[in-house]
């Protein structure tokens, strides 16, 4: 039985190794050198590595059994695009769910990251940007000096943070998930008075964000989880099981 699994994340890698465990030929589909690298090679994993658009996507997905999204919770176009993909080829769709994290009280929770620049823009003091570099555009309004965006150490990464003006000593170019002690330093060294994230759950490290801004007394400051419905791991595996 073939499964193509749209991945990319922690879960999904978990995932995929677990279906090839079933009896499964599984091909994992990743947008980026790095979620390759990510993935890793396992026996029984096909990787492809590239974005595909929705004609490429539905081709891909002919002659399977399933199709499953464990993209990023954020992720909002390609788990659209993934799931027509899959209504167009006639293939079952199941979308494996990151559990959302309870919110501290006291965090501004805002609906993107254009909200989240109308916000800031209101204060003072540096900002943590922790969205990824997709996000940058949203906060050219503010002053590029005040900004310390993370985001992953590619040439898109730090391309998106030159094109957006911010100053190389401003760029935190690492790949996460951090732990506490990590935030609080890169907190403490670069003077943090607001951290804005989004709400990666356990496999994107948001506990240890919330634990580091409540240490350095930092305002957490969270874009809104897209609402969706979906299956965990271990019902997304039974199904396997049934049609194994």
């Amino acid at each position: 039985m073939r499964i193509v699994v749209f991945s990319g994340t922690t879960e999904g890698r978990e995932l995929s190794r677990k279906l090839v465990a079933l009896g499964a030929e599984v091909t994992v589909c990743v947008a980026t050198e790095l979620g390759a690298e990510e993935q890793g090679v396992a026996a029984g994993v096909a990787v492809h590595t590239g974005r595909l658009d929705a004609a490429e996507m539905t081709a891909l997905l002919q002659d399977t059994a399933l199709c499953i999204d464990a993209t990023h919770p954020y992720a909002t176009e390609a788990t659209c695009n993934i799931r027509a993909a899959a209504a167009a080829a006639g293939v079952e769709y199941h979308r494996l769910l990151r559990p959302a994290s309870t919110l501290p009280t006291g965090s501004v929770v805002l609906q993107n990251a254009a909200q989240a620049a109308q916000y800031l823009a209101e204060k003072h003091g540096n900002v943590l940007l922790a969205t990824g570099a997709k996000e940058l555009p949203a906060f050219a309004a503010l002053a590029p000096t005040r900004l310390y965006p993370r985001v992953l150490p590619t040439l898109a990464g730090i391309a998106a943070c030159e094109a957006a003006g911010i100053p190389h000593r401003n760029i935190i170019a690492m790949q996460g998930p951090f732990t506490a002690a990590m935030n609080t330093a890169l907190m403490q060294q670069y003077n943090i008075r607001y951290m804005v994230t989004k709400d990666g759950g356990s496999a994107g490290g948001f506990a240890e964000k919330v634990l580091a801004a409540a240490q350095c007394g930092v305002q957490l400051v969270v874009l809104r989880r897209p609402a969706e419905q979906g299956e965990t791991a271990e019902m997304i595996l039974q199904r396997c099981r049934e049609l194994l």
